[in-house]
């Protein structure tokens, strides 16, 4: 499972012109899934993210999770996170998880990060979505669970 972790002033995720979620400061996650993924890495990676010192403290270093500052999340799926590009110039994508093992997964995750007591906005699983953000920083990190 992979996460690509951005600290942001705010987010937003439209689908079909609506606006679907949107997210003030805190972190938009973009996840992955592959084929290899289970409830552990999903575990995992929701305590990983929720953990992650990314935030400035009063002295300006990063040393606040997004739980410490009441920070949100948004959390988008994200199977291009799983590509395959040692080959060609166009990505593979036989790494990733089907939907169907997918989306379980995703949800696990999402659901992990609201018993952690966070607010969490998320994106429509497997649609077409817009996706925008202000990046605060900008900070990326970027989780795997393996």
């Amino acid at each position: 499972m992979r996460a690509l972790i951005q600290r942001v002033n705010w987010a937003r995720v439209d689908v079909g012109g609506s606006t679907i979620g949107s997210t003030g400061k805190g972190i938009l996650v973009l996840l992955g899934v592959a084929l290899s993924d289970g409830e552990k890495d999903a575990k995992y990676l929701s305590s990983k993210t929720v953990s992650l010192r990314i935030f400035e403290d009063d002295e300006g270093k990063m040393n606040l999770s997004v739980r410490d500052t009441g920070g949100e999340i948004m959390v988008v799926s994200q199977f291009t996170l799983l590509a395959d590009t040692r080959k060609g110039n166009r990505p593979g994508f036989g790494a990733a998880a089907l939907p169907e093992t997918a989306e379980p997964l995703y949800e696990l995750f999402v659901r992990e990060l609201r018993d952690l007591g966070l607010k969490v906005q998320t994106g429509a699983f497997g649609a077409r979505m817009k996706v925008s953000l202000e990046n605060d920083g900008p900070v990326t990190i970027l989780l795997e669970s393996k």
